[in-house]
C-alpha cells in the first residue's frame, strides 16, 4: 500500500496527465510511469492506468458529439472492431510475464513519443487531403480491420493510439478532418472501455491508486479545458515527447 505522500504524488500526476490529455495528448507519458516509480509492477500499473483514465475517454467523447451526426453507419462497425481490438489487448497484456513486458516498456513509450511527435504532421496531411478522397461505403467498411489491429496496441499499451486511428480514418474516409476526429475520439473510448472493464475482473487493479488517478484526471481535465488557448499544444506536445524519451532512456538503464 502507498503511503499519503504517494497517493498524493500519484493524484497530481493524475491531474498534470488529464490536462495534458485535454490540451495535447500524451497523459499516458506522465502516469504510467509514475506508477512504476513508486513500485507498483509494471502490468498492474499499466492496467491500473488504463482503468483510472477511461472517464478522461468519456468526456472526450461527449465534447464532439455533435460532430457524429451522420455518421451512424461507420459507428456500427468501427466501434465492434475497437472494442474486440481492445480486449485482445488486454488478453495480450495479462498473458505477458512481467520481466517481458518491464523489457518491452522502454520501447513502447519510445514508440508513444514518436507517435505523438507526429501528431500535426498526421493533422497537416489530412487537411491537406480532406475532401478529395471518394472511397465507397463498402471501403469504408474494411477500415475495420486496420482499426481493430491498432486497437490490439490500444488495449496492451495506448499511449499516442489516438494518431494511429486517425491517420487510418484519414487514409479510408473521404471525410474533414473535424468529422473524423469526433470518428477517431469514440473509436478510442470503445478500445480504453472493452479494455477496462476486461481488466476490472482481472484482479490486476490497485483499486485505491485506480480511485485517487480517475479523480485526479477528472479535475486534470477541466484545467486543461480552461488553458486551451493559453498554451501552445505544440509547445506542451515537445516538452512531453522530450520527458518520454528522457523517461525511456531512464527505464532501458535499469
Amino acid at each position: 500500500m502507498l503511503s499519503g505522500p504517494e497517493f498524493f504524488l500519484v493524484g497530481l500526476a493524475a491531474v498534470i496527465g488529464g490536462a495534458v490529455n485535454a490540451l495535447a495528448g500524451g497523459g499516458t507519458l506522465i502516469t504510467f510511469p509514475t506508477l512504476t516509480a513508486l513500485g507498483i509492477p509494471a502490468v498492474a500499473a499499466n492496467v491500473t492506468n488504463t482503468v483510472a483514465l477511461c472517464p478522461g475517454y468519456l468526456g472526450g467523447t461527449l465534447a464532439q458529439i455533435k460532430d457524429l451526426r451522420g455518421q451512424g453507419r461507420r459507428l456500427w462497425f468501427l466501434i465492434p472492431a475497437g472494442a474486440v481490438g481492445g480486449i485482445a489487448g488486454g488478453l495480450l497484456l495479462l498473458n505477458t510475464g512481467e520481466q517481458m513486458f518491464r523489457a518491452m516498456v522502454p520501447y513502447l513509450i519510445l514508440l508513444a513519443a514518436g507517435l505523438l511527435a507526429a501528431q500535426d504532421h498526421v493533422r497537416k496531411r489530412l487537411v491537406r487531403r480532406a475532401g478529395h478522397s471518394s472511397k465507397s461505403k463498402w471501403g469504408e467498411f474494411w477500415t475495420s480491420v486496420p482499426v481493430a489491429l491498432s486497437a490490439v496496441y490500444g488495449g496492451y499499451f495506448g499511449a499516442g493510439l489516438s494518431v494511429i486511428v486517425l491517420a487510418i480514418l484519414g487514409l479510408v474516409m473521404g471525410d474533414n478532418l473535424t468529422r473524423l476526429n469526433a470518428l477517431k475520439q469514440v473509436i478510442a473510448f470503445a478500445i480504453n472501455v472493452a479494455a477496462a472493464i476486461f481488466f476490472v475482473f482481472s484482479g490486476n487493479v490497485v483499486w485505491p491508486v485506480a480511485l485517487v488517478m480517475a479523480l485526479g484526471a477528472l479535475i486534470g481535465g477541466i484545467i486543461g479545458g480552461r488553458l486551451a488557448g493559453t498554451i501552445q499544444p505544440l509547445v506542451l506536445r515537445r516538452i512531453v515527447v522530450t520527458a518520454g524519451v528522457v523517461i525511456a532512456l531512464i527505464y532501458l538503464g535499469y
